[in-house]
């Protein structure tokens, strides 16, 4: 079984948030949520969202796959987050799965995870800063190697069942989504 790790930060997109978490816990994963801190995390409509642990916690554990939900002002926190970047460096290194969605692309980007690689975010998510030889495109879900990216709160649920077809292939895909009656 995949483990999965997302980091919550104050300002999260709750949508995403908890879309991702949901159908990734429905394909059968094991789905660490870690705030940054030890604070219940305010996402960006106000919701209030308990995650399980913290990222320091989790900093010598080994997960398949981390997600970054977006959202602002939870992207800048992301990525503002040595840890984060650590996390994401170590996972790319061992050959996992890394991902982000909204305004989180940047959070790889400035991870240095996106050079040479086509990725999609947020409209402007990417102004400004232009990653050395990143390829940006406005497809609803972007997947290049062992990195996954998506527009927004729109694309989380096409965005959660593209990381279930990556790490259990297309019939779990398939037999979440039926469930979901798309």
């Amino acid at each position: 079984m995949a483990r999965i790790l997302v980091p919550l930060a104050q300002g999260c997109e709750e949508l995403e948030a908890v879309t991702i978490t949901d159908l990734l816990a429905r394909a059968g994963f094991e789905v660490v949520t870690a705030g940054l801190d030890e604070r219940p995390v305010k996402a960006s409509r106000g919701m209030t969202l308990v995650p399980e642990t913290t990222i320091e916690r989790v900093m010598d554990e080994d997960f398949d796959m981390m997600v970054l939900p977006g959202g602002q002002p939870g992207a800048t926190h992301l990525n503002e987050d040595p840890r984060i970047h650590q996390l994401l460096k170590r996972l790319n290194d061992k050959g996992r799965y890394t991902a982000a969605i909204c305004a989180a692309p940047k959070v790889l980007a400035d991870a240095g995870l996106l050079g040479g690689k086509r990725a999609t975010g947020y409209p402007g998510t990417f102004d400004g800063m232009r990653p050395p030889e990143v390829t940006v495109v406005s497809d609803r879900v972007v997947r290049d190697g062992r990195v996954i990216t998506s527009r927004g709160p729109g694309t989380a649920m096409d965005f959660a069942l593209e990381l279930i077809e990556v790490l259990a292939g297309k019939g779990k895909r398939e037999q979440v989504e039926s469930a979901l009656v798309r």
